[in-house]
């Protein structure tokens, strides 16, 4: 492993550690200071699907899906992580409550690195059954 790969993988680690904080406590500082300011993100669905530009966007995003999720989404398994010398990918199964109705999902989450820092996320989904 190159050392910009090994830096890479460590930072993602970083932003995956602080992702799933801010899903549990609706702390997102944290995850926020990992993100560059041109940082952009893709998400499905939603009020913000498509591209998203900037660390305001991302702000107002990571607040949203705390308050469709509350503080119920838990990490159940992390089933993989695949690498290069700028993109981490992780692939995982979360559950919880969205709203009033249990949320049961497989998520795949890829952050892109430049330095120490975040540059871009891109999140895809596929429903386990258990979600609306």
């Amino acid at each position: 492993m190159t050392k910009e790969s090994a830096n890479t993988l460590k930072v993602a680690h970083q932003a995956f550690d602080k992702l799933q904080h801010g899903l549990a406590t609706g702390e997102w500082n944290p995850m926020l200071d990992l993100l560059t300011e041109d940082f952009s993100f893709w998400f499905p669905v939603g009020p913000y699907h498509g591209l998203n530009i900037g660390k305001e966007k991302a702000k107002a995003f990571f607040e949203y899906v705390s308050e469709v999720f509350g503080q119920t989404i838990k990490l159940t398994s992390l089933e993989r992580i695949t690498s290069n010398e700028t993109t981490v990918v992780f692939e995982f199964r979360d559950e919880g409550m969205m709203g009033k109705k249990p949320y049961k999902n497989r998520i795949a989450v890829s952050f892109d690195v430049r330095g120490d820092k975040i540059c871009s996320y891109r999140e895809y989904f596929g429903s386990d059954g258990q979600s609306n």
